[in-house]
């Protein structure tokens, strides 16, 4: 998961700071998953990673909600990307339905009912996150900057 996102941050690096700072909190949030991943034992509410990882996953996850993607849903606009917008109508449900669960993770650990089946659901839903991010991120953005460069 690590890999990818890096190749992530390679291949939009540098595009636009606000993306580049979320792309390294995405680091952040993988790195702080695989070593809970590999401490199963800090599952628990009192322990300090699981808390520094569930404050990393919400501020992740805030981020793309009200900075990300508003930001590239007013680029498609501007760019007037009917293709691009539909897109965007078509993946923003299914990573609503993703958000839900990483900040009901959120709450377990709060209530301290954090337990290591539902710490293991997070890999793959943070996984089909990232892709489908990565999709706006290159459907939303990155075209714009090309046609902007063709127009300059």
């Amino acid at each position: 998961m690590l890999e990818s996102c890096q190749n992530a941050q390679e291949r939009w690096g540098g595009v636009h700071k606000l993306i580049d700072r979320w792309l390294l909190e995405r680091n952040e949030l993988i790195k702080a998953y695989d070593d809970l991943g590999a401490a199963p034992d800090a599952l628990s509410a009192t322990r300090k990673p699981l808390q520094e990882f569930c404050g990393t996953l919400v501020d992740y996850v805030s981020a793309g909600h009200f900075e990300i993607y508003e930001q590239l849903t007013g680029e498609a606009k501007a760019f007037n990307d009917q293709r691009g917008l539909e897109l965007a109508d078509t993946i923003y449900p299914r990573i609503d339905v993703i958000t839900e669960k990483l900040l009901a993770f959120n709450d377990l650990c709060d209530e301290g009912k954090c337990v290591a089946e539902k710490f293991k659901e997070l890999g793959g839903l943070l996984h089909e996150r990232f892709e489908l991010e990565d999709c706006l991120i290159e459907v939303l953005h990155n075209a714009h900057k090309e046609q902007d460069a063709v127009q300059a």
